[in-house]
């Protein structure tokens, strides 16, 4: 265990080892408030946004582990029947079989067999990486990609195999007519349903409790590097979409009941480049204009390769990706690294977690603008291919041995919680005595009985969010509210807790921090008055606090049905629909609205609120629209009365425009505004106008060249986003500054054209 430098003062010992909360003290600061909403209908946070890669089996018992991934750069060319996975670039490009105790039965008993009969162990839903790449492993024998024997003297070499090198002559120029034969045969989207063939026959299908989830390569837009042994250039848009097409049907018609997961990028670049312009432009330069982007509409590979996946499912009535996936590696210098750092670094890790949401958090690296993964990616989807989720299968704040990489792997799954992330695994799993780990146990078994965070997440707000970071949630289980607070701020703060819609009593209070980092400590009960005290959070600590529901017991009890929607702001693709609130005894946390047509009800949308804009839909078309309620235990409501709209007729406007206010707070706010094309011709460069009203102005954006006179607001294309294909679109923001709170404005033009809203 790599443990932290700041250890608890001698002072603290007795009042740590007893387990009593430190009292605050005059040294105390004064922290910022929270505010929980423990009133709200909040939203469901999916259990697989607490994954892993390569979990020891005793932690995935600990956290009772919802999700194990087999992935990395190895897995590309795995070959299952003999075992042996190609290291790539890791490792010198070598063929190295997997210990196993009797090859004589593969491909029974391999790594991947064994894998997943560990997660079944722990009731743990498994990632499997199938390789697209079209070779893999040739055999059990170790191999070299780069014989030094074969093709001479090179840069380095395997201190342990020095025959096999690392693909470089001695002036670092790259070896590149070895043969790929030397490691690797060629397989093909059969080889995928063998291997799946294979696992149904020892553990059944995904309906029946066998492997539920399959990744589609790992990182393919990085091949031409990581396995520029066999592959030359890099992927473009075109055979990404084909690969895609041919290897994920494969695993749809081998297993229906199994879930995709694709393209599998590395990071922000996989959704703005394909890896041929990764490639090329990274050797000429070329990022303003990127070659195989011009030759597709100008389109990020974001959207076009969700706009090909659902025109796959539109012609053959098969969805082939379930799961928008998209790696995520700060690239703030030194954030993910094995080590914590210097206190610039830690400090900086802390901040960099903002890049999971925050508009006004400009990335601290060569990225340099705001990165908004999460709503980024939820937009893409929303946009292009309606009901895919949200998928991140490797990313890392580092410092698992830290309590930096602790407090910010805390923060990460809160706003995995909040921001509605689907599903994510930590690349790799920690040891089981790490910071890290415990960061997961505040989680998932803060008390060592399995006590866990609520599963539908609460508004809770901090007004220093880079400070104290709060999360809070209902657990189904009880109905009990449990609150996440990460001290980050280096300093022992004291703040007041608003905790709307509690009583009076005693919550729970369980803490990690730098002062106890070999496990969480049960401290003294914090006593609650009408809803609110105030407390001290030690500095470099992760509280959870547990809150039981006014009756205690569990809820049993089904929601009432919502009354009958009403339809309004019908438009040609969209009507938003609204209706009456479900009741319940212990409070409704949700809504689920379905379209209803020949082949049954299809949620298509969940909402913690009582209206819902549905989208993506036909011109002049009927539709016919239901609610059911869900409350906190997970009891569902009968559906509410039908309610039947028909969509407007096509409108002869090409574009739409999306306002959102996305923060605000005295005197200023952030908004995105999403330009959508909606003709049938390509836009090249674009300049969106507007008016604003009652003395609001744009300070700072990004994505676009801001300007503002007098009232009116022009944003131009950056070049990068200045092509939009027909139904494409581009998102860009600002931050503003207002003496009172404003209207939206309603009326935008683009190139001068009026566009709807």
């Amino acid at each position: 265990m790599r443990l932290a430098t700041a250890l608890a003062p001698v002072a603290l010992a007795g009042i740590i080892a007893s387990g009593v909360s430190p009292p605050v003290t005059a040294a105390s600061a004064v922290g910022p408030a929270l505010t929980v909403d423990a009133t709200a209908a909040g939203h469901p946070i999916s259990p697989y946004v607490y994954g892993m890669n390569f979990a020891d089996q005793g932690l995935a018992a600990d956290l009772r582990l919802p999700l194990h991934r087999w992935g990395g750069n190895h897995t590309t060319r795995y070959n299952f029947r003999a075992d042996t996975t190609n290291r790539a670039s890791d490792w010198y490009f070598e063929n190295i079989p997997n210990d196993n105790p009797d090859p004589g039965s593969l491909p029974n008993g391999s790594e991947t067999d064994r894998f997943v009969e560990r997660s079944r162990a722990t009731g743990t839903e498994t990632i499997l990486t199938v390789p697209l790449l079209g070779r893999v492993a040739k055999d059990r024998s170790r191999a070299c990609a780069f014989s030094v024997d074969k093709y001479g003297p090179q840069q380095s070499a395997d201190p342990w195999a020095p025959d096999c090198g690392n693909g470089r002559r001695p002036d670092g120029t790259p070896i590149t007519d070895n043969d790929p034969a030397d490691t690797s045969v060629e397989v093909g989207p059969q080889y995928v349903t063998d291997w799946i063939d294979h696992l149904k026959s020892r553990y059944g299908g995904a309906a029946d409790g066998g492997v539920r989830f399959y990744n589609l390569d790992n990182e393919p837009d990085l091949w031409h590097s990581t396995h520029r042994d066999v592959r030359r250039e890099g992927v473009g848009y075109d055979e990404l979409r084909d690969l895609t097409y041919r290897y994920a049907a494969a695993v749809k018609a081998a297993d229906p009941g199994a879930e995709t997961l694709g393209p599998v990028g590395w990071g922000l670049n996989s959704v703005l480049y394909s890896g041929l312009d990764q490639d090329v432009c990274g050797r000429t330069g070329c990022w303003s204009n990127p070659p195989d982007r011009a030759a597709h509409g100008g389109q990020d590979l974001g959207p076009w390769y969700l706009d090909q996946m659902r025109a796959y499912e539109r012609e053959h009535g098969t969805r082939i990706l379930d799961y928008f996936d998209i790696h995520l590696y700060p690239q703030q210098a030194g954030v993910h690294d094995e080590e914590a750092g210097d206190a610039a670094t830690q400090e900086r890790r802390l901040r960099s977690t903002r890049q999971l949401w925050d508009p006004t958090y400009v990335d601290e690296s060569w990225i340099n603008r705001p990165v908004r993964m999460i709503p980024r990616m939820r937009e893409l989807v929303d946009d292009h291919y309606p009901g895919t989720k949200l998928a991140m299968t490797e990313y890392s704040w580092g410092a698992h041995g830290h309590i930096n990489g602790a407090l910010a792997q805390a923060d990460v799954l809160g706003i995995f919680g909040r921001e509605r992330m689907d599903l994510a695994s930590l690349w790799t799993a920690p040891e089981s005595d790490e910071p890290v780990a415990h960061a997961f146990r505040v989680y998932r078994d803060y008390d060592g009985e399995g006590g866990a965070f609520g599963e539908t997440s609460l508004p809770a707000v901090s007004e220093d969010q880079d400070r104290l970071a709060v999360y809070a949630a209902r657990r189904a289980s009880d109905g009990a509210l449990t609150v996440v607070v990460v001290n980050k701020s280096g300093t022992d703060l004291t703040s007041p807790v608003e905790i709307r819609g509690a009583g009076t009593g005693t919550a729970e209070v369980h803490r990690y921090s730098a002062r106890h980092l070999d496990g969480i400590v049960r401290e003294a009960d914090q006593a609650v008055t009408a809803g609110a005290f105030t407390t001290g959070f030690p500095a470099a600590s992760i509280t959870h606090l547990v809150l039981p529901p006014a009756g205690g017991g569990a809820d049993t009890e089904a929601p009432t049905a919502p009354g009958e929607p009403t339809a309004s702001d019908v438009a040609a693709d969209r009507v938003t629909l609204s209706w009456p609130a479900s009741t319940d005894d212990t409070g409704v946390t949700g809504y689920d609205v379905y379209r209803l047509d020949g082949a049954g009800p299809v949620k298509v949308a969940e909402t913690g609120t009582t209206s819902h804009t549905v989208t993506s839909l036909k011109a002049d078309t009927a539709y016919t629209f239901a609610v059911r309620a869900r409350d906190a235990a997970g009891n569902v409501s009968p559906a509410s009365p039908g309610v039947t709209v028909r969509t407007a007729a096509g409108t002869d406007r090409q574009c739409r425009i999306g306002y959102t206010v996305a923060d605000h707070w005295p005197g200023g706010f952030t908004a995105d505004v999403k330009i959508t094309n909606t003709g049938g011709k390509p836009v090249d460069g674009w300049r969106l106008t507007w008016d604003f009203t009652d003395g609001q102005r744009v300070d700072q954006g990004w994505s676009a060249q801001w300007s503002q006179q007098g009232t009116t607001v022009t944003a131009r294309d950056l070049g990068w986003n200045a092509r939009l294909a027909p139904g494409a679109s581009t998102t860009i923001g600002f931050t503003g500054g207002r003496a009172a709170e404003g209207p939206a404005p309603t009326a935008f033009a683009l190139n001068g054209q009026p566009c709807g809203t």
